[in-house]
């Protein structure tokens, strides 16, 4: 029987619900980033009844590092740490049922997240569809994706409100390519668009950079005039005013103009928290630059606990080689869309207009998470998950152009590169990576041999990497995790 793309879907689902279960028994409770927090605020909210207000004393700094030093042991309560109420409400609403359900257990807490995030893998199917009619393995792959990166695997299998502004940042993303793709529907398509981007509003700030902006400039894209632009534009940013006005009228009545979401309060309280400056001026540019980079890449794939649990160096090694291939098959493909215009390789790519979107929902959330670190030392590579959805469809787009027999001379050559890089790099830094330089040159003959391979053959290396990530995550939780936290 051949499989359809419900049955595959099924798979990855299934894959990735056993993979998101496991990390929510085994991980040790409170080793994820701010959990404690989040739960405190789902506690005060289910308990009390009312939602937080921020204010000295929620971000005892130095506790908290005795916390993550000595492991969250029960001897330490976690009760002061409340610096997460500024956020949002909706996420904290909805997980107040569960924990009256189950008396506050965590790990129904933590069950619930990897529902929402099952929610984002299936929107990021119905994304690659919609992006790309034609090309269900392009969904499927980006689905695959989505599921099994290990650090977002670790993330919605805590208590956060990440997985559901994901899932909405998605929802909406998918509204507007419906939009693109046929721009005279009903306007009650742009008001049903408009309140799941008002839910969006009322549960993360990173919404704010993401999905908002996203809906302007794809209303921009297919209507220039002003007068039809502006009556689109108010369709759909009144239904997600009406949502989102009450949360700021409660923070300007708390914390006073112009702190509409809460932050200016916060990045007050949070005093004990390092600031960009401060640790610029104690490493200078070049050093912080580097930490940047790479703690930001290991944190996007896998870096555990309180950031504290990285993988294995080699690990990352080959999920740079992978990345590499990415970046460089996305390339590779712009570069044939231009060299061909109207002909047939442009017919069988994605209209224009979905291809920007994603492109730009992508660049809004690294603006964002660049806009972060101005202030606070955050290199953390989870903020970028709110664009997780089209970082799976552009990686897999990637893969399959430069590791298909068409495209295997050029991702041969790039191996090559990256190896010799590795080999010229020890001329600076006094030691030979061996496995950087091993993994270019393994790839690189891979991918000669790959050329004297059917065509038919194309999908399987990118099945190989997706299939290797979910290895990968089943890997980390009982490598790193459990013997580290």
């Amino acid at each position: 029987m051949r499989w359809s793309d419900r049955h595959w879907l099924a798979l990855i689902l299934a894959v990735y619900l056993l993979l998101g279960g496991l990390y929510a028994i085994y991980t040790p409770a409170w080793q994820a980033p701010d959990e404690p927090a989040h739960y405190n605020y789902v506690r005060q909210l289910a308990e009390q009844g009312d939602l937080p207000v921020m204010g000295p004393g929620d971000y005892p700094a130095a506790y908290l590092e005795q916390l993550k030093a000595a492991r969250f042991p029960g001897s330490m309560p976690i009760d002061s740490l409340r610096y997460e109420g500024w956020q949002p409400p909706l996420y904290y609403v909805l997980a107040a049922p569960v924990y009256r359900l189950w008396g506050g257990a965590l790990l129904p807490l933590r069950l619930f997240s990897v529902a929402l995030g099952a929610g984002v893998v299936l929107m990021t199917y119905a994304i690659g569809r919609a992006a790309c009619p034609g090309d269900r393995l392009l969904a499927l792959g980006a689905a695959a994706f989505v599921a099994f990166v290990p650090m977002q695997l670790a993330i919605v299998a805590s208590v956060n409100n990440d997985a559901l502004t994901e899932l909405l940042v998605a929802g909406v993303a998918l509204r507007l390519l419906g939009w693109l793709s046929r721009p005279g529907r009903p306007a009650r398509w742009l008001v049903v668009t408009g309140f799941l981007l008002g839910l969006g509003l009322v549960t993360k700030a990173s919404v704010y950079y993401t999905a908002l902006p996203l809906a302007l400039v794809a209303l921009w894209l297919v209507e220039r005039r002003p007068g039809p632009l502006l009556a689109q534009g108010a369709t759909l940013l009144a239904p997600a005013a009406l949502v989102a006005v009450p949360w700021f009228a409660r923070n300007l009545a708390l914390y006073g103009w112009p702190d509409l979401l809460g932050k200016l309060n916060h990045d007050q309280v949070v005093a004990g928290q390092l600031r960009t400056a401060d640790y610029l001026s104690q490493v200078g540019w070049p050093a912080y630059l580097v930490d940047f980079a790479t703690t930001t890449f290991r944190s996007f794939w896998g870096q555990f606990g309180w950031m504290g649990v990285p993988m294995d160096r080699r690990l990352y090694v080959a999920l740079g080689m992978v990345s590499a291939l990415a970046v460089a098959g996305c390339a590779l493909l712009a570069w044939r869309r231009r060299a061909a215009p109207g002909g047939e390789i442009a017919r069988s790519q994605p209209s224009r207009y979905p291809v920007v979107l994603l492109i730009l929902w992508l660049a809004f959330a690294a603006g964002g998470y660049l806009y972060y670190n101005i202030s606070f030392v955050q290199f953390q590579g989870r903020y970028l998950f709110p664009a997780l959805a089209p970082t799976g469809l552009l990686a897999v787009a990637g893969w399959r152009a430069l590791l298909s027999r068409r495209g295997s001379g050029v991702g041969a050559g790039v191996s090559g590169l990256i190896a010799a890089g590795g080999a010229l790099s020890s001329r600076w830094t006094g030691s030979f990576d061996k496995w950087l330089v091993g993994a270019g040159l393994g790839t690189a003959l891979a991918l000669v041999i790959r050329r004297w391979l059917p065509a038919g053959w194309d999908g399987w290396p990118v099945v190989a990497i997706l299939a290797g990530l979910a290895g990968l995550a089943g890997y980390s939780l009982f490598a790193f995790i459990m013997p580290n936290l």
